[in-house]
Parts: structure tokens; C-alpha cells; sequence
């Protein structure tokens, strides 16, 4: 399995304060990777630093041997790395399709002119975006919220519409913050296929933070653990449950909190 994504001495300061220190992880192509650890730990911003919405103190960012960090997020973005957010950024009065296919823009082959006088390249661009958002919906079995207003959608549909617009950008590596927040655990489980389904039969590469550890310790292929904004704990699932610096950093318990 070939690596897609380094993060190499990656740190950022806030003032006097170091919200990530010197962090040393790789991703490997096709993998679902979490990244663990307290409220507080640093995991956010290390998000953000990967998807450049935030300037690094110190290190780099590597996409497939080009460094990223630093670059404008659009430019990461149509690289192909893509971030969702805690609070899904969507249209709330545009319906589910509708808020897909403004999501496409980003791939957009016509100037913005192009699309204000509807120029043959900008129709070219809006029925190939109307045709992906269809399949994507199909893809995520979204047909019976296709039409509905995303103000009136559920948390676990306004997560999964979240993906679908992270999607349509057509990402080789996807950024997922906290997918599972807010949800049941029945909807926490049907999230939890969703992404390994984008993973296996769209060969994403998934990245995502999270708090829910049984969730994260049924998806995982491998976890980073970061505490205080250092990596404590590196592994598959399994290891990163007998970790004791991992258990330490959870309180000191093995118990449900980090899924034992």
C-alpha cells in the first residue's frame, strides 16, 4: 500500500501556545485513518493544517511528493483533498440535489461571466453536475431526501449530505470531522457503512476525527492518538486499545470511553 499523505514535524502555535507539536504521521492510499485523543487535544487544528485552512508554525505537508502546506484551500481542495466540517456547511434553503450540485462548482470549466450569460461551456458544466449529483445520491441512498429542504433534514441525513458534497469535489482523500456527532447509535452504524462504502467502491482515502471510540474502533484501519498536541500512540485498533499512554491520556480507565 503506497503512501498518499505525510505529515512531517507539523506544528502550529497560537501565541504562547502550542496547539500541535512537531506531529510525525503517514496515510497510506485507500486506508481509513482516525485521529483520537481529549477535547482539547489538537486534533481540529491539525485538520485544518492538513487542509490549509490554517498556516503552519513549523513542518510540511506532503500530497502524493508535492508539499500543500501553506497553499490556499481551494487549491488543496482541487488537488484533491477535502474537508468536511463539525457544522455542515450547506445551503439550507436549497434542497439536498440542490445543494450537490453547487458543490460541483469547484470543478467548474467555465468562467464566472460563462455562467451569468449561460455560455455553452457553463451549460456543458451544470448537466454533467446535475447527472454527477444523481449518481452520488443514488450511490449514498439519498433518493428519498433528493428534493427536500435541507433545513428540514435530520442530523444523520445532514452528516450524509455532508459526504455527498465532499464528493462531488471529487477528493482523493477525504476529511471528515466528527461524521458520528449528535447521531443514535443505529444511525452512528449506518454512517459507519456509508463511509467504508465510499472508501471501498469510490477508493477514497478517508481521514476523519472523532469522539465516538466504539465507532472509531469499528472503522479504523489505524488510529493516531494526540494529547496536549503531541502523537502519544500510533496503530491498528487493537494496539491502541492496549496502549497505556493511550489509556493514561482517557483518564486512566479501560472503559467504554476509549471502546474496551
Amino acid at each position: 500500500m503506497s503512501t498518499i499523505l505525510e505529515v512531517k514535524n507539523l506544528t502550529r502555535r497560537f501565541g504562547g501556545l502550542v496547539a500541535v507539536n512537531s506531529v510525525n504521521f503517514t496515510v497510506n492510499e485507500g486506508e481509513i485513518l482516525s485521529i483520537i485523543g481529549p477535547n482539547g487535544a489538537g486534533k481540529s487544528t491539525l485538520f485544518k493544517l492538513i487542509s490549509s485552512f490554517l498556516k503552519t508554525s513549523g513542518g510540511e505537508v506532503i500530497f502524493k511528493g508535492e508539499k500543500i502546506s501553506n497553499l490556499s484551500p481551494h487549491v488543496v481542495a482541487r488537488k484533491g483533498i477535502v474537508r468536511t466540517f463539525q457544522e455542515t456547511t450547506i445551503f439550507r434553503s436549497m434542497t439536498t440535489r440542490e445543494n450537490i450540485i453547487v458543490a460541483h462548482h469547484l470543478r467548474a470549466k467555465a468562467s464566472l461571466s460563462g455562467y451569468f450569460w449561460g455560455s455553452a461551456k457553463a451549460r456543458r458544466d451544470e448537466a454533467l453536475f446535475a447527472d454527477s449529483a444523481d449518481e452520488i445520491i443514488t450511490f449514498l441512498g439519498m433518493e428519498p431526501i433528493a428534493d427536500e429542504l435541507a433545513s428540514n433534514l435530520p442530523q444523520g441525513n445532514l452528516r450524509a449530505l455532508g459526504i455527498a458534497i465532499g464528493l462531488a469535489t471529487k477528493p482523493e482523500i477525504l476529511l471528515l470531522d466528527e461524521p458520528f456527532a449528535g447521531m443514535n447509535h443505529d444511525e452512528t452504524m449506518h454512517m459507519v457503512d456509508l463511509v467504508r462504502n465510499v472508501q471501498k467502491e469510490r477508493g477514497v482515502t478517508i481521514m476523519l476525527v472523532e469522539h465516538d471510540m466504539p465507532a472509531v474502533m469499528k472503522i479504523s484501519d489505524r488510529i493516531v492518538v494526540i494529547n496536549f498536541g503531541e502523537k502519544i500512540a500510533e496503530g491498528t485498533p487493537a494496539e491502541i486499545r492496549n496502549n497505556e499512554k493511550v489509556i493514561e491520556a482517557y483518564l486512566g480507565s479501560e472503559d467504554d470511553a476509549i471502546g474496551i
